[in-house]
C-alpha cells in the first residue's frame, strides 16, 4: 500500500471496484438471487472507498518510523468485514429443511474483499480474485446444475383397507430407485379407505421436475383412489 495517492490511482480503484461488483452483481441479478446489481456495487464500492481512506490516513510527516503500530488502521477494512457477516447472515433464510441464501452472503463479502484489494492498491490480487469468483460463479454453475444431490419427497396415496400391503408399495418405490424413510397411516372415518402417506429419499438433479415413475402406476392400480407426490 503506497503512503501517498494521487487522484488517478483513487480513480483507477474505484473504476475496478464499480467494474468487478458491477459484473458479479449482473450475474447474480440475471439469475434472480437477492443480492443484485445495486448491492454487489454498493459492497464492493464500500469497501474499496474504506481502504482508500484508510490509505489516505497513513500520513507520515512528523511521525517516526514505529507510528504504524500505533496507528493501527487496519481497523477499518477489518470492522468492514464484520459488518459484512450481519448482512451475510440476513441474506439467509431457512424454510424447513431448505437454506437458501448461503450463495449469496458469500458473495456479498467475496465482493467485499474484492473491494478491500482494489481499495489497497493491491491491484493484481484483486484482478486475480475477481477472476476466479467469475468462473466459480458463472463457470461452475452448469455443473452445479447437473450434480446430483439428495433429494426428498412425500407420497400421499388413499387405498383400500389393507391393500395394496405396505410391502408392495415399499418394493413399488424401491424399484424406481427411491427410498422411504418415513410413513404414516390413517383411516378415512368409518369407510374402508386409509391415508397412507411416505418420506422418500433418492439421488437425482435439483432442478429436474420430472414425475417420478410410480406415480403412474399407483394411479392405475384400482386398489388406489387418489395419489399426489410433492418435493419437499
Amino acid at each position: 500500500m503506497p503512503l501517498t495517492l494521487s487522484w488517478h490511482e483513487i480513480a483507477l480503484r474505484l473504476a475496478l471496484s464499480i467494474i468487478a461488483g458491477g459484473l458479479i452483481g449482473w450475474d447474480r441479478g440475471e439469475h434472480g438471487r437477492p443480492a443484485g446489481l445495486r448491492t454487489t456495487l454498493l459492497v464492493g464500492l464500500a469497501a474499496a472507498v474504506a481502504m482508500i481512506q484508510t490509505n489516505l490516513l497513513l500520513v507520515t510527516t512528523g511521525k517516526t518510523a514505529d507510528s504504524f503500530v500505533t496507528l493501527d488502521m487496519m481497523r477499518l477494512p477489518l470492522g468492514i468485514l464484520t459488518g459484512m457477516g450481519f448482512i451475510g447472515g440476513g441474506a439467509i433464510l431457512r424454510r424447513d429443511n431448505f437454506v437458501i441464501g448461503v450463495t449469496t452472503a458469500a458473495t456479498l463479502w467475496f465482493v467485499t474483499v474484492i473491494g478491500l484489494c482494489f481499495g489497497g492498491g493491491q491491484i493484481w490480487l484483486g484482478i486475480a480474485a475477481f477472476g476466479l469468483g467469475m468462473l466459480i460463479l458463472a463457470g461452475l454453475r452448469w455443473f452445479d446444475y447437473r450434480m446430483k444431490q439428495e433429494q426428498h419427497g412425500i407420497l400421499s396415496l388413499t387405498t383400500e383397507h389393507g391393500r395394496p400391503t405396505e410391502e408392495e408399495i415399499r418394493a413399488t418405490v424401491g424399484k424406481a430407485g427411491y427410498k422411504i424413510s418415513i410413513s404414516s397411516i390413517s383411516y378415512v372415518g368409518q369407510t374402508d379407505r386409509r391415508q397412507l402417506e411416505f418420506n422418500l429419499q433418492w439421488r437425482g438433479v435439483p432442478q429436474s421436475a420430472e414425475v417420478p415413475p410410480f406415480l403412474e402406476e399407483f394411479l392405475g392400480d384400482q386398489r388406489v383412489s387418489a395419489a399426489q407426490w410433492k418435493v419437499s
